[in-house]
């Protein structure tokens, strides 16, 4: 069952791949989300997957053998928060972005931006201006 899940990350890292290198502002937002879930992945799958033993402690026991592991699922419950506060923070910047550029293209957002002044001539370092 691994391998499957191992062929499920390696599609969705290419999907988010792809989704993240669009011009579209959406498409972006949507490769955030699909990456935040294969790094989910990832850490569901870097867990024990196969333990079929219930999370119950034999009478007489103090230690748990072979049960589920719950360092990866409270991992995975941080990456969700942490992944849904960065997709927030990207649509809320991407909404100011389109309200004040009129365009949801980032080629277009980027020639939006002003340039910036440079100065005739070739510059001059400020030690060979000062005084020795």
């Amino acid at each position: 069952m691994e391998p499957v899940f191992a062929i499920v990350f390696g599609v969705m890292v290419a999907v988010a791949a792809y989704l993240l290198m669009s011009r579209n502002v959406l498409r972006i937002v949507l490769g955030l989300l699909v990456l935040g879930n294969a790094a989910n992945l990832s850490i569901f799958i870097a867990g024990r997957l196969d333990s079929r033993v219930p999370p119950l402690v034999p009478e007489g026991e103090t230690v748990l053998m072979g049960g589920a592991n719950p360092l990866p699922q409270a991992l995975i419950l941080t990456a969700i928060v942490i992944s849904f506060a960065l997709v927030a923070f990207t649509v809320v910047l991407f909404q100011s972005a389109h309200r004040r550029l009129a365009t949801l293209d980032a080629d277009a957002m980027r020639e939006a931006e002003p340039e910036l002044q440079t100065t005739a001539g070739p510059m001059k370092s400020r030690r060979a201006e000062e005084p020795a």
